[in-house]
């Protein structure tokens, strides 16, 4: 059973930075695709970003040049770095990791607020 654990997550003024860390256990986790989602009050969720196995990156028009994914495959351990950071950024921040046979798992989010 994997088991996601999503911290980095509060309270930042507008034009402020975060870094979000979700660690993976219960699996190979380089085996994984990993992805940040957002839901915010009243929103469907949806994708911010993903990262493959090998690194490749996509990114929702929406945070592109200023929020990055990265992952650390030795710590199992996948990253969001968000500067510049939004108002419409204000959600509950997901960790996902989805296999290559298409099973999904989900942390239980953290709180990112943005507001002056």
């Amino acid at each position: 059973q994997v088991q996601l654990v999503e911290s980095g997550g509060g309270s930042v003024q507008p034009g402020g930075s975060l870094r979000l860390s979700c660690a993976a256990s219960g699996t190979i986790f380089s085996r994984y695709f990993m992805a940040w989602y957002r839901q915010a009050p009243g929103k469907q969720r949806e994708l911010v970003a993903g990262i493959s196995r090998l690194g490749t990156t996509n990114y929702a028009d929406s945070v592109k040049g200023r929020f990055t994914i990265s992952r650390d495959n030795a710590k199992n351990t996948v990253y969001l770095q968000m500067n510049n950071l939004k108002p419409e950024d204000t959600a509950v921040y997901y960790c996902n990791a989805t296999s290559w046979a298409g099973s999904a798992y989900w942390g239980q989010g953290t709180q990112v607020t943005v507001s002056s």
